[in-house]
């Protein structure tokens, strides 16, 4: 992964969207890592593995007899009762 600072950002950002599209860069500011740029393939690409992830945790939790999604949605919509 390459790394540059904001100041190269601010003065080759064309140059960094081209790196971007090859490999995630990261952008430092008073020498420490503050973002990622990355392509819209990688991230689109992290966004349906990160999906999977939360669907396979759901179904595994209401196989375990966790609540389902409805039954979710219908206890986050009740009153919630303090013990103050």
């Amino acid at each position: 992964m390459k790394t540059i600072t904001a100041t190269e950002v601010k003065n080759k950002w064309g140059q960094v969207l081209l790196s971007a599209i090859r490999e995630p860069v990261v952008v430092e500011k008073n020498s420490r890592p503050v973002v990622v740029v990355l392509s819209i393939e990688e991230h689109t690409r992290l966004m349906e593995l990160e999906d999977r992830y939360w669907a396979l945790q759901a179904m595994e939790a209401e196989r375990d007899g966790y609540m389902s999604p409805e039954e979710s949605l219908s206890a986050l919509k009740e009153p919630v009762e303090t013990t103050e």
